[in-house]
């Protein structure tokens, strides 16, 4: 049978207007065929969702929402999203949006299950929205899917319990706190007078040519990623002396059999520093570099490009560890993980300028140099002028004048 444009055209807007009108799913036969007017039903939503084995979350970077921790996602928003997915036995994909009208666009648009961020809802007035799950009643914000899927609003209004805010985050200050690494604390020093850091000296000095280090520099940063204990792990999942990830290690070609074991796992540590300090090439300075690679060893190269880029944007020098640390701390803030030279969000600055400053003055210890602090956390992002290092030994110009006179006498 022949059929021209025009029927074809007809029959398909037909076929359109009757699957629209009816809930329920029909075969129809056409001349090229039957088709079926299946429609995007909610009563399908959910089981949709397990068919695929993943929930679509759409969010934004911010310490509540969702971050990347040592390839973990982290948030308060995210970890309830986890539990609900576990709930379902599916797995989470994240699209990160960049703020609030892209996040409800999309999920108007079919492109992701869920908004897990606290929205005010005002926005029902304005987009087809159902708001339901997590939910802050005293501020009106809840989280929100699209308007016709009642049936996952009702999945998650039926499984969520106020309580579970709170139960997530006190889970996440026991991820933060020390009880979260299970290790033994031995001392910084074997013996002090015979110039012995560790059992395992021996093994910095064999490896720390391949990082281009000195070995009592690697030996600080084992000091502070497990304090000497072979057997250390923590909540992330990092293993052994030097705290290496099994995404790293296989990376590495480290097997996970010998990840405990202390000359593969050094040995696995001192390459995987030899190829930041090959990435972080354009800082030409050395000592410089190896600060820069201690904080992408503790937080991941690409947080530490995006604080270079906000020192570079502001006038800063983005190849000095002092100029760009600033912006490590600041990428805790919105003005800072929200700027648009920022390609990877939030990141728990604090935490990474605190490590670099730990090792450095662990490293001045095996020295036998004092130590002297960069004085990081005295310094303010908004400034431009030329940083001073910051000794709390030093006098200072008070700022303010003292509000009682002394009397000469």
């Amino acid at each position: 049978m022949t059929l021209n444009k025009n029927t074809v055209c007809m029959a398909l807007a037909m076929i359109m207007l009757f699957a629209c009108s009816h809930k329920k799913s029909e075969t129809i036969v056409t001349p090229w065929g039957e088709v079926s007017t299946d429609s995007t039903s909610e009563a399908f939503a959910v089981k949709d969702i397990m068919t695929n084995g993943e929930m679509i979350v759409l969010t934004l970077s911010g310490p509540d929402t969702y971050y990347d921790y040592h390839g973990h996602g982290m948030g308060t928003q995210y970890l309830l999203c986890e539990k609900f997915a576990a709930h379902l036995g599916v797995s989470v994909r994240v699209e990160l949006c960049k703020d609030t009208t892209e996040m409800l666009t999309r999920l108007c648009d079919g492109e992701g299950d869920l908004i897990a961020v606290m929205l005010p809802r005002k926005y029902g007035r304005k987009y087809p929205i159902r708001f339901c799950g997590a939910t802050v009643d005293s501020l009106g914000m809840q989280w929100a899917v699209s308007g016709e899927n009642k049936e996952l609003a009702d999945t998650l209004n039926n499984w969520y319990r106020p309580s579970m805010l709170t139960e997530i985050q006190r889970e996440q200050r026991m991820m933060f706190s020390k009880k979260s690494v299970r290790r033994h604390t031995y001392s910084p020093f074997l013996n002090k007078s015979a110039g012995i850091i560790s059992s395992y000296d021996p093994l910095f000095r064999k490896y720390a040519p391949v990082a281009r280090w000195d070995w009592r520099l690697m030996a600080a940063q084992c000091y502070q990623e497990s304090c000497f204990d072979p057997k250390a792990r923590s909540w992330a999942g990092a293993c052994g002396l030097m705290q290496i990830m099994p995404a790293t290690a296989a990376h590495l070609g480290l097997p996970l059999s010998d990840i405990y074991n202390p000359e593969p796992n050094i040995a696995a540590a001192a390459k995987f520093i030899s190829q930041l300090m090959n990435s972080f090439r354009d800082v030409t300075d050395t000592d410089q570099r190896r600060l820069f690679v201690l904080a992408a060893y503790n937080a991941g190269p690409l947080h530490i490009r995006d604080a270079m880029a906000l020192a570079r944007k502001n006038g800063r020098n983005p190849h000095l560890w002092n100029h760009v640390a600033p912006y490590i701390l600041g990428l805790q803030t919105p003005a800072c993980y929200n700027d648009p030279v920022v390609k990877y969000g939030y990141m728990r600055g604090s935490e990474t300028v605190d490590y670099v400053e730990r090792i450095r003055q662990r490293y001045a210890q095996y020295r036998g140099v004092p130590y002297k602090s960069s004085g990081i956390y005295e310094t303010d992002i908004t400034k431009t002028e030329e940083l001073a290092p910051y000794n709390p030994m030093t006098p200072r110009k008070a700022r303010k004048k003292h509000r009682f006179k002394i009397n000469d006498r």
